[in-house]
């Protein structure tokens, strides 16, 4: 997530845009680009843009959408909505170019209904948004990936996707966000939250602890027992990686380099 000093109203798409909207969330007191505080960045927008101090500012880098090929499919390109977080696929719908201006400017994906031959934004009736985080086309220039923060469910039937493919894999870099949210947001009560400010010292503390009672239950014969240890054992991991200020993808990446080594 990228953030800009401008207002909705100065902020201008160009060749390889950058997109802003407003949503209603707590700043986080320690909100961050790279190593930069932007706290005093978002303010200003968020003041002259008339949402007062209780917003937050998203700005969405996209890809160049210049090029898509709408004449392939008689000015319509499906559109792949993914989860920005777990990246499970969502659903599948139609964009215009219409369409894809309307998400691109909103921030919101909206689609193109070849029944009812209208725009129709995802959530305008039930609230479920999807707020787009990225936006890429294939090498074809025929299809757009978009990758999105699902406001509810976003299947009719109240499912999470439209494909009935519901699952846990993936929930792990969900908790990843719920954790560092926690923390950045300060959020008062929170277990996680409070042991990130007693430091360093007592988040490896308590991983030492749970990988012990990890290794305990190994040597038993209770699955349920050592899955459970497992959990607790990641969760308090996910707080020292953000006190170390690394994420599970850093860890992905060099298991990744090591096997390409081989």
């Amino acid at each position: 997530m990228y953030s800009s000093p401008l207002p909705p109203s100065l902020l201008k798409q160009r060749r390889g845009c950058m997109i802003l909207s407003i949503t209603r969330f707590p700043i986080p007191a320690y909100a961050r680009r790279g190593k930069v505080l932007i706290n005093r960045l978002i303010a200003p927008c968020l003041a002259l843009a008339g949402k007062g101090v209780g917003g937050r500012v998203h700005v969405i880098k996209t890809n160049t959408m210049e090029n898509i090929d709408f004449k392939k499919g008689n000015g319509l390109v499906p559109a792949v909505i993914q989860d920005n977080t777990t990246f499970q696929v969502l659903m599948v719908g139609f964009m215009n170019e219409e369409a894809l201006e309307k998400t691109r400017k909103e921030g919101k994906v909206t689609f193109y209904s070849r029944t009812k031959k209208r725009l129709w934004t995802k959530g305008e009736t039930s609230g479920n948004y999807l707020i787009v985080k990225d936006l890429t086309t294939d090498c074809d220039n025929d299809s757009i990936l978009i990758k999105a923060d699902p406001a509810g469910p976003v299947c009719h039937t109240g499912k999470r996707s439209c494909f009935d493919n519901d699952t846990c894999k993936g929930f792990i870099y969900k908790l990843e966000q719920i954790i560092n949210q926690r923390i950045d947001e300060n959020v008062p009560g929170s277990y996680t939250n409070k042991i990130f400010r007693e430091g360093v010292n007592k988040a490896a503390q308590k991983v030492g602890e749970e990988a012990t009672e990890l290794i305990i239950e190994a040597k038993d014969n209770n699955p349920e027992l050592f899955k459970n240890e497992a959990a607790d054992l990641l969760y308090h991991l996910l707080i020292l990686f953000k006190l170390k200020g690394t994420s599970l993808q850093d860890i992905e990446k060099i298991l990744e380099d090591r096997h390409q080594k081989k």
